[in-house]
């Protein structure tokens, strides 16, 4: 009787273990790397673009500590409204990526001259398969969605990225519904 118990025993402990381990393993999966470029800064003034970089990547490092996702970092710009699909598909490849992240913030022009910009922004987000087609695509605008009249120009920056970004998850659930649906 103590063998059968015993061996009841080790037996169980083995198939524990076994299910643990593909657990892992199916979670390891899950991991989905994104790919970002540089954004694209409208107007094309020098001096805002290392600081719209910087704020942008803030915000996207930010909101990918809390996932379960990688983050990609490409230090190449893409134009936001000519993309070359084999492009994509040659940097998913490049870097092992699932997704690839092109995106844009345009600064709002207030009073007439050259340099003077208001802290409001519209950061715009195209998300590209590992194959180069188009998934979803989403804009924030700090000032419609938030109301914002004060505040830092990097402040704009982050709460507009960290917008976009939830705009693209949310959109992407609405995609992966419907495939299910259908």
């Amino acid at each position: 009787m103590k063998k059968i118990i015993f061996f009841t025993a080790v037996t169980t402990f083995l198939l524990i273990g076994i299910t643990s381990v593909k657990a892992q393993k199916a979670a390891d999966d899950k991991i989905k790397k994104v790919l970002y470029f540089n954004p694209e800064v409208e107007p094309d003034v020098d001096e805002i673009k290392d600081p719209t970089n910087n704020a942008f990547f803030d915000a996207v490092s930010d909101n990918f500590s809390s996932r379960k996702n990688k983050m990609l970092r490409a230090e190449v710009q893409v134009s936001f409204d000519s993309i070359d699909k084999q492009t994509i598909a040659d940097y998913c490849l490049n870097n092992d990526a699932d997704f690839a992240i092109v995106s844009k913030v345009r600064y709002f022009k207030v009073g007439l001259g050259k340099y003077v910009f208001s802290n409001q922004v519209v950061v715009s987000m195209k998300l590209f398969g590992p194959d180069g087609n188009l998934v979803t695509e989403t804009d924030y605008d700090t000032y419609r969605k938030n109301m914002r009249l004060l505040g830092s120009t990097v402040n704009s920056v982050k709460i507009g990225t960290e917008g976009a970004i939830k705009g693209i998850i949310k959109k992407l659930r609405k995609l992966k519904s419907t495939e299910a649906v259908l």
